[in-house]
């Protein structure tokens, strides 16, 4: 059986997506999944790139192709009143749902559907506080042990090579975006490709860099 660590942030749409088309994507498969929250933003400081949101013509298009996508999967899907917001306090109450900071399913079923299935405000105080009742966390979501767990999701993320959420990373391979999961299955079937050079090689093909 495989394990896969599936990096999300709640801000993100896709991630939302990923997260509701993997148990179709990976029918017949047999593995398992550590679902571990992180701050988007934090990767984003890291590599040193602007969010979608911050363009403004990316944005229009990310929120036409999310819904255009969720109409084209059978997914439900309302943008919420306003985005981007931050999703802090989602990410802590989720990391505090569990012991070791990985939430199970459940929560984070919860925790996207209350942000892209309602046209609401994700993190409105009322709303937060009636999602924080039903899921019962086990800590403190504005504890430093919850802090610090999101904390080490993100510098672990980084360590992986992980740029951008959704990720799954299974041995070692990262498989970004919810295009990604058809290549994740080939994968996890051992398909042959993922053994020849071809995965390696993308690595080591030069580029320049531009000069900030």
């Amino acid at each position: 059986m495989k394990h896969i660590i599936f990096y999300l942030d709640f801000i993100s749409p896709y991630a939302y997506l990923a997260f509701e088309k993997l148990p179709e994507a990976l029918k017949g498969i047999s593995y398992s999944v550590t679902y571990k929250p992180l701050l988007f933003a934090g990767l984003l400081k890291h590599h040193g790139q602007l969010g979608p949101a911050e363009i403004a013509p990316k944005r229009e298009w990310t929120y036409r192709q999310v819904l255009w996508l969720a109409h084209q999967q059978g997914v439900a899907l309302q943008l919420p009143a306003s985005h981007p917001f931050n999703p802090l306090a989602l990410l802590r109450l989720a990391a505090a749902c569990d012991r070791s900071g990985a939430p199970n399913r459940y929560v984070c079923e919860t925790i996207f559907r209350h942000v892209w299935q309602t046209g609401l405000e994700a993190v409105d105080a009322q709303r937060m506080d009636a999602l924080a009742a039903q899921l019962a966390p086990q800590r403190d979501p504005n504890g430093a042990e919850v802090k610090a767990q999101l904390k080490a999701n993100s510098g672990e993320a980084i360590a992986q090579g992980v740029f951008g959420v959704p990720a799954l990373v299974v041995d070692g391979k990262v498989f970004w975006g919810l295009d990604a999961l058809p290549m994740l299955r080939a994968f996890l079937l051992g398909e042959a490709w993922f053994d020849s050079p071809a995965w390696d090689a993308a690595a080591q093909l030069p580029g320049v860099q531009r000069q900030r």
